[in-house]
């Protein structure tokens, strides 16, 4: 993901986009990047981009209108792997991330990768678990003991406090 839309930019269809890469500069050089919302992907067309205070200013081939683009709003930007930064050990594609299945240190399932956060500190990982919880998990080296891309699996620790503990009553006895 190289960034998210936030917002319409006036009423030729342009989007403001909040970029996720650690340089925007490289939008500079993007001619093509799929939009994801949902379930929807559309590949898009960069023809215009434009820089305002830490947002980019993107214009879309496809996209004509504040009408066409309006739904948007949310959705994020992927570019294809030969797009993609070369990345740093320790340093993951959110795609490849996405969907791992996740394993407390004592091999355990907790759940699967649903999203990345990116927060100012450190990006955060949510799971969801079986029960259907979401479980927030700072992508740091005290929790995240391994990742394995190539088998889809993710190895935690779950510090103290993460997973939310079972109130007394909520068996429903008093």
């Amino acid at each position: 993901m190289v960034g998210k839309i936030v917002s319409t930019h006036g009423l030729k269809g342009e989007v403001k986009v909040y970029p996720t890469t650690d340089d925007a500069g490289r939008f500079k050089s993007l001619k093509k990047v799929t939009l994801l919302q949902g379930k929807e992907r559309m590949e898009l067309t960069v023809s215009q981009v434009r820089f305002f205070k830490k947002l980019v200013i993107l214009k879309f081939k496809e996209l004509s209108s504040i009408d066409e683009v309006e739904r948007y709003r949310g959705a994020r930007l992927l570019v294809s792997r030969e797009d993609a930064v070369d990345l740093r050990e320790n340093e993951y594609y959110e795609c490849d991330l996405i969907g791992m299945d996740v394993l407390k240190d004592d091999g355990t399932s907790l759940g699967t990768l649903t999203d990345v956060l990116h927060t100012g500190a450190n990006d955060v990982y949510e799971v969801e678990t079986g029960q259907g919880e979401k479980v927030l998990l700072p992508a740091i080296r005290e929790c995240i003991l391994e990742v394995d891309t190539d088998r889809g699996v993710m190895k935690v620790h779950v510090l103290d406090g993460l997973i939310p503990q079972a109130k007394k009553g909520d068996d429903g006895e008093i």
